[in-house]
């Protein structure tokens, strides 16, 4: 009787067309799934657009092309990215169904943390600070966590899943679990083309949703546009429609004080660089960042450069959370980087083809020109990817994604 009064309720909010033609990546719902469905989650009969984003031009760029990471076999689609969507927002993803991985991505802090450390499943904090997943898509070589020792983010994924201290699943359990739930069925069925769920294709799901999120409507990105779409590197154009104090801090962000600049590390139109990289934050380390992965003394203290996209958003900041503002942050490049051996050249008086020990470079920044740059972060943010629904918790429990 209740399946009966759902279908009749569906059909009343939408024609039997499109409750029967609704399709997604050319998959069709019948009006039974279309039930198992709504009885779950708030989702639209025809999926948001995830495979073919309107982006702007200097998001089609060379630099773009290279830099995206999408493998042949984990294309984009709309179905895809939408079971994405409802894996991550999911805590039935953890041990104790407490904790999804939008716990610790929050959509409103740019698929960040704004606590320092997050909370696991028994409330244990995290040894690093939650990296924000804008832009995820433009690592060229992929390889995330802070310490990089994820080769994809397909692989990268799944481990805050299988981790004691954030989700504690075990991957085998985790698929019958899922396998149980009849919306999981049927969106499986349409993203993948069987009811089947699978590690592999959870992976596949969660990377779809991750990657298709990609901030293009910032005010920095507006006064590219304006301007037709400039070659973002230090030669750049100062952006007419960003005010006199915004393109101070657009001057000192690419063409840098004292040598030293941010773009160097932050650059492309995806504010995003391949490299770990060593910052001078101390002269020694308790976490030896990807040199614990690699073993090797010259990776110690790096760590994955993170896209600045929304930065503003994503306080605090550094792989520990010790900057609470961006201000702290400015104040570090302008002040304080310390002589670590293995800070990046950028950060040095050497160039890329010199081997030794350089003095470090710091901005010297005075109190006008570090506000200009504060700024100028500011003109990152893209506000819409905080609110998009298509981005946000599916569940009709609104609850269910966050701790």
């Amino acid at each position: 009787m209740f399946i009966l009064f759902a279908v009749v309720a569906i059909a009343a909010a939408c024609s039997k067309n499109e409750l029967e033609n609704a399709e997604i990546d050319g998959a069709t719902f019948s009006a039974s799934d279309w039930s198992i469905i709504n009885e779950v989650l708030n989702l639209d009969s025809t999926p948001f657009n995830y495979a073919n984003p309107d982006l702007p031009e200097h998001y089609l760029g060379e630099a773009a092309e290279e830099s995206d990471n999408t493998p042949e076999n984990n294309q984009i689609t709309n179905m895809g990215a939408t079971l994405g969507r409802v894996l991550f927002y999911d805590r039935n993803l953890s041990a104790n169904n407490r904790v999804s991985c939008a716990s610790c991505h929050e959509q409103r802090a740019a698929f960040s943390d704004n606590r320092r450390f997050s909370r696991g499943l028994n409330g244990e904090q995290t040894r690093r600070n939650s990296m924000g997943l804008i832009n995820a898509r433009y690592y060229e070589n992929e390889a995330f966590f802070w310490d990089e020792r994820a080769a994809t983010l397909e692989e990268q994924v799944l481990l805050p899943i299988q981790d004691h201290v954030e989700m504690g699943m075990e991957l085998a359990d985790l698929e019958v679990k899922l396998q149980e739930l009849p919306h999981y069925q049927v969106l499986f069925d349409n993203a993948f083309g069987s009811r089947t769920v699978t590690s592999d294709r959870i992976a596949k799901a969660l990377a779809q949703f991750i990657r298709s999120i990609v901030a293009t409507n910032s005010k920095f990105d507006r006064a590219l546009v304006a301007a037709g779409s400039p070659e973002v590197d230090e030669q750049m154009p100062l952006l007419s429609t960003l005010t006199a104090q915004e393109r101070l801090g657009q001057d000192i962000f690419f063409r840098g004080r004292n040598g030293a600049t941010c773009g160097y590390c932050h650059g492309t139109p995806m504010n995003i660089n391949d490299e770990a990289k060593n910052n001078g934050l101390e002269l020694e380390y308790e976490d030896n960042g990807k040199g614990e992965i690699t073993g090797k003394v010259s990776d110690n203290a790096k760590f994955k450069v993170p896209s600045l996209r929304n930065v503003a958003n994503t306080a605090p900041y550094m792989h520990d959370g010790r900057f609470e503002t961006l201000m702290d942050v400015v104040n570090h490049y302008s002040d304080n980087v310390q002589a670590h051996p293995s800070l990046n050249f950028r950060l040095t008086t050497l160039d890329d083809s010199e081997d030794g020990e350089g003095p470090v470079m710091r901005l010297n920044l005075n109190q006008t020109e570090k506000e200009a740059l504060v700024a100028f972060l500011h003109t990152l943010t893209d506000e819409d990817i905080l609110t998009d629904e298509k981005y946000s918790n599916p569940f009709r429990e609104r609850g269910n994604g966050r701790n």
